[in-house]
């Protein structure tokens, strides 16, 4: 089985955190274990059954955590999924198969089978939106509409904040601290609670260090659904205007946004995504 913590009651402590925010859900929600090829998946649902589904998918290093606050809006228009991705430290499996095959689209054709959707709407964030556009080039017919934030696979990977990530690890939790502020952009002292949360996740959790694979022009030409991408002006693991003028160059259609003086984690962007969604599903 693959081994994506460090010790069994890092992993423990890790899923008693999360087990902490579930039950402080800002909604009524339903728990669900869906069975996969890849294991069995979380996915947590809540909204009204008779509402366009709504898929989220969150970045490297979480889990359906990260939509608390975007949640009571969203699910006031969407019936909601909020998926654990594999391979992260949620209540999903471990297995992380490889990135440059059709694992994670089939794997995300079972889930979906499993809840009984088809045509969805897909929100990704990170990692999350790397898989959301990897399962859109593939399924274009099953994505209606398509929002991705901070986006892996279409602007250069960077890997320069690897150094402090480096530097900073020789100083145990406030070390991790550092590190999160450095890369993703969320600073302690205005997200104390989502710190403290990452900061328990990263001192027992081995995220994945593979590049993600790009994805051609050609692929991005195929997106027809609408589309709405936003970045960070400052993102240290992503090339945001790189991102941006390839998707403005591939996908006319797209509304594009990069956020000055925004890092990899993106907030506050709860409004205008469901005003972008909401367009079509009206």
């Amino acid at each position: 089985m693959t081994t994506i913590y460090k010790t069994e009651t890092g992993r423990q402590e890790i899923l008693r955190g999360y087990e902490q925010v579930l039950s402080n859900w800002p909604v009524p929600a339903e728990r669900r274990h869906v069975p996969t090829g890849e294991g069995d998946t979380f996915v947590l649902v809540c909204g009204p059954e008779d509402a366009p589904p709504l898929v989220l998918l969150h970045g490297s290093g979480s889990n359906a955590a990260m939509w608390a606050g975007d949640v009571t809006a969203w699910s006031e228009h969407f019936r909601v999924f909020a998926i654990d991705l594999i391979g992260e430290p949620g209540l999903s499996a471990p297995s992380r198969p490889p990135l440059d095959s059709e694992a994670h689209a089939r794997w995300l054709d079972e889930v979906l089978a499993q809840l009984g959707v088809g045509s969805v709407s897909l929100v990704g964030i990170s990692l999350g939106g790397w898989l959301a556009l990897d399962y859109a080039t593939r399924r274009p017919e099953r994505v209606a509409q398509l929002v991705l934030l901070c986006p892996g696979g279409v602007g250069r990977q960077k890997f320069g904040y690897l150094l402090p990530v480096l530097c900073y690890k020789a100083f145990g939790k406030w070390g991790v601290r550092r590190s999160i502020k450095a890369v993703a952009g969320v600073d302690p002292a205005e997200l104390p609670e989502v710190a403290d949360y990452l900061t328990l996740i990263f001192t027992h959790f081995l995220p994945r260090r593979d590049r993600l694979p790009l994805f051609s022009d050609e692929a991005l030409r195929g997106l027809k659904m609408p589309v709405l991408v936003i970045a960070g002006a400052r993102d240290a693991m992503f090339d945001s205007h790189d991102t941006a003028k390839r998707i403005q160059e591939n996908v006319p259609h797209a509304k594009v946004t990069v956020l000055p003086d925004v890092a990899h984690s993106i907030v506050g962007q709860t409004g205008p995504i469901l005003d972008f969604l909401r367009v079509k599903a009206r």
